[in-house]
């Protein structure tokens, strides 16, 4: 498994599987948000199998599918409303963690700036510096 930090309370990760959450449990994730959609992937890895794992760790889980075309403002609005309203650290998975990395990035533009979010991405190893105009752009409209 390899869970990556880019902030104190949100992690990111490449696809995990269902013995993955007692360990994921133990590194005090209180939040699994699964990004990934059931259609890409074999039905072991799919959300129900990933989220009966979770409640016998005792962990929360919770399923929002990203793909590129549904990367609505509302559905990234949505997706960092799940993030927000936790009560600990979250780690948001799909294929790679890009995906859950950018849904992250556009929604925190409402509170960090777009440096800011650059570099936390970049921490956990995920490079948004493609995004820079587009969050300057979100950072810009808050105002």
């Amino acid at each position: 498994m390899d869970i990556r930090q880019i902030t104190p309370d949100f992690f990111t990760a490449p696809q995990i599987v269902a013995e993955d959450m007692p360990q994921i449990a133990a590194y005090g994730i209180k939040l699994v948000l699964c990004n990934r959609p059931d259609s890409e992937i074999p039905p072991d890895l799919q959300a129900a199998a990933l989220a009966q794992a979770a409640a016998a760790a005792g962990v929360d889980y919770v399923v929002q599918p990203l793909t590129h075309q549904n990367m609505t403002p509302d559905v990234i609005a949505a997706n960092f409303a799940l993030i927000d309203a936790c009560d600990g650290p979250v780690l948001a998975y799909c294929a790679s963690g890009t995906r859950s990395t950018i849904a992250w990035a556009l929604g925190a533009t409402k509170g960090m700036s777009a440096d800011a979010i650059i570099n936390a991405a970049r921490t956990g190893g995920y490079d948004l510096e493609h995004l820079r105009p587009t969050l300057l752009a979100l950072e810009a409209s808050k105002d």
